[in-house]
């Protein structure tokens, strides 16, 4: 077989994941699409390993020996990328990456209004006007 069917498919492979990455919105499509990336160049590894076998008589398998390590990361990357996932869904109830990015640009855990304490104003001095008389009374 030659090396360029499985370059190709890689090229492909990748690409797929690339724009997955880019296009989505979702954290665990982005998670899924960086999977694809990875799977990616698992195949090229693999491919390249074969095609240098062919060359060589003496030959150590690198390329499938990294492979292994590359599967053992990825797995270990999605189990914390879901955990952290999870964690953000419950914490502000959407795991929307532009939402999440607009409510880290702010500053602030959404729902909160960023007033008062929740804002980090320990004397409360960025109370709104109906908070403001509330207080006076």
């Amino acid at each position: 077989m030659h090396l360029a069917y499985p370059a190709v498919l890689s090229a492909l492979l990748f690409c797929t994941g690339l724009y997955g990455v880019l296009a989505r919105r979702n954290a665990i499509l982005v998670l899924m699409s960086v999977e694809l990336m990875l799977n990616a160049v698992n195949l090229n590894l693999v491919a390249f390993d074969v095609w240098l076998a062919e060359a060589a008589e003496d030959t150590l398998h690198s390329g499938q020996a990294l492979t292994l390590f590359t599967i053992a990361i990825a797995a270990a990357e999605i189990g914390i990328g879901l955990a952290i996932v999870l964690a953000v869904y419950r914490a502000r109830g959407t795991s929307d990456v532009d939402r999440l990015r607009e409510t880290a640009e702010r500053g602030h855990p959404a729902g909160t209004g960023g007033s008062g304490a929740d804002a980090g104003d320990p004397d409360g001095a960025g109370r709104n006007a109906a908070d403001r008389t509330e207080a006076a009374a």
